[in-house]
């Protein structure tokens, strides 16, 4: 989720506004919106598996992947996607870098090219000095080659290498080092059934600075994770029928409501857009919950990567803080090299594409998107930096800058060459909140999905799942803020029956 927002009932006033999502809210005792819940894709192809193009089977042994030639190995699948995966020394190296825990991990190390995070260092210092988090105007002289590679000044839309990923091999080779000194652990089906139980119970327990999982833990479940995530393609396709989620940001309570409203895995199929940690107090237990659900129920349950799911950014938005204060910092470098995995868009039945941000300028041919390697962080700009960080706009023509500093801003027009040139009937991103939980734009071709009520205690906004049919039916389920009267009066009623409950069996002693 990014900053360029509609602030209602702000507590801080300020900040920037969406000119999409500008009107005043209605009065806190009106009904969930229910009008215009429904949009039906304008096609009837159908097809029965959820997830048509994965390497993954639920039938490989835990830790194992499936080699090209289609043999199972139990080598780590980085390894088995990268061959500068580093071994030996290399290894001695990244322990030496984790000794400086409070050391930025974007910083590049002179005498080892593998100890930072990425190839060319001033690629990637997105770090936020605003609310927009504008890149920094100020940069270290270090050569003529390094200053042309990182500078700051995004090339215009004509130029060629407005393209995919800068520095994609060296940021493999970087991230997958990162992870390398790590003993492969395998997770088994118990393990993980005990790891959700104690999650759901910390979720309906009052918030402690304890996590209910041991640090060991933690590392077992995202090294499981990026096996899976890495054995899938970088551009899932789906099939319906799948419900699809938008920014949760740490609101674990409200994920697990969402559970019980849409039903808890593997009763749904889910597609997360991204945006699972920062600014909200239980980014831990969002994304280690989700984690265990992906490794559970692989080719059921998907997660695509938001632009919160960067070094640079949650290392201002409040993870990093999280996990230095309920981990340590290691464990937040764990969940960096997680995050450095995660797929990055989707397609459901061949017709709605699903990305965290929105379009690029230099997206030309889907192959383009299946071609984004991973591991790799977020360039500065380009494919990979667009999808997870551009939205649209209906004062835009084309494209024009971002008033996040990151990124474009596009228009009608875009969208609707998109889609016909595609072949696609809607877009479906994130990546904003807006009022209702969703919000269509550009007569219903595409929809932004916010999925956490409440955001940040200071909007009344609802949170929505899409549902998407097999007959490609898109529906809309609302989550209540907190503290609006129907909230309050489930609340209040299922004390009552909790209390009735209790009661009875106290009687029956």
């Amino acid at each position: 989720m990014g900053n360029n927002i509609s602030k209602r009932n702000n507590k801080k006033g300020g900040g920037g506004v969406n000119r999409r999502a500008t009107k005043s809210m209605p009065p806190p005792t009106r009904p969930p919106p229910s009008e215009d819940n429904e949009y039906s894709v304008n096609t009837t192809q159908s097809v029965n598996s959820i997830l048509l193009n994965s390497q993954h089977r639920q039938s490989l042994p835990p830790g194992g992947v499936r080699s090209s030639s289609g043999t199972t190995t139990t080598n780590s699948a980085l390894a088995q996607l990268n061959p500068d995966y580093p071994t030996g020394d290399n290894n001695k190296k990244k322990e030496q870098s984790n000794e400086d825990e409070e050391q930025d991990t974007i910083q590049g190390q002179e005498n080892d090219p593998f100890g930072g995070k990425v190839a060319h260092p001033q690629q990637h210092k997105l770090l936020a000095a605003s609310d927009f988090w504008p890149p920094q105007q100020q940069q270290q002289q270090q050569g003529a080659a390094t200053s042309t590679q990182g500078s700051h000044n995004r090339p215009s839309l004509g130029d060629n290498d407005y393209n995919n990923q800068l520095t994609v091999g060296s940021m493999n080779q970087l991230t997958v080092n990162s992870v390398a000194s790590y003993n492969t652990s395998t997770v088994t089906p118990a393990e993980v059934d005990d790891y959700i139980d104690r999650l759901l119970n910390a979720g309906y327990s009052k918030i402690t600075k304890q996590l209910c999982l041991k640090n060991s833990e933690v590392v077992a479940i995202c090294r499981a994770a990026m096996e899976i995530f890495l054995s899938q393609p970088s551009l899932l396709e789906l099939s319906p029928p799948v419900k699809i989620v938008g920014d949760t940001h740490g609101q674990y309570t409200d994920l697990i409501r969402l559970f019980e409203m849409g039903g808890f895995p593997p009763s749904s199929n889910y597609l997360f857009l991204g945006d699972y940690v920062d600014r909200g107090k239980q980014s831990l237990e969002n994304m280690l919950l989700l984690l265990c659900y992906k490794i559970k129920f692989p080719e059921n349950f998907f997660l695509l990567r938001g632009n919160h799911e960067c070094a640079n950014v949650t290392k201002v938005y409040g993870f990093y803080d999280e996990c230095k204060r309920r981990l340590n910092p290691k464990m937040w470098r764990t969940f960096v090299d997680t995050f450095n995995t995660l797929p990055i868009a989707a397609l459901v039945a061949g017709k709605i594409f699903c990305v965290h941000g929105g379009l690029s300028p230099s997206l030309h041919n889907m192959d383009e998107v299946r071609n984004i390697q991973r591991p790799t962080d977020v360039p500065d700009y380009g494919l990979l930096n667009d999808l997870l960080w551009s939205d649209p706009s209906d004062v835009t023509v084309d494209w024009e800058d971002n008033e996040r500093g990151v990124s474009y801003c596009f228009g009608k027009k875009v969208i609707n060459e998109f889609l016909a040139k595609f072949d696609l009937d809607l877009v479906c991103r994130a990546h904003m909140v807006v009022e209702d939980g969703y919000e269509f734009f550009n007569d219903r071709t595409l929809v932004t999905v916010f999925s956490a009520p409440n955001y940040c205690g200071e909007f009344d906004n609802f949170g929505a799942v899409m549902s998407v049919s097999e007959e490609l039916l898109c529906s809309f389920e609302l989550l209540t803020p907190a503290d609006h009267p129907l909230a309050k009066e489930r609340s209040k009623n299922k004390k009552a029956t909790n209390g009735i409950t209790n009661g009875q069996a106290n009687n029956g002693r």
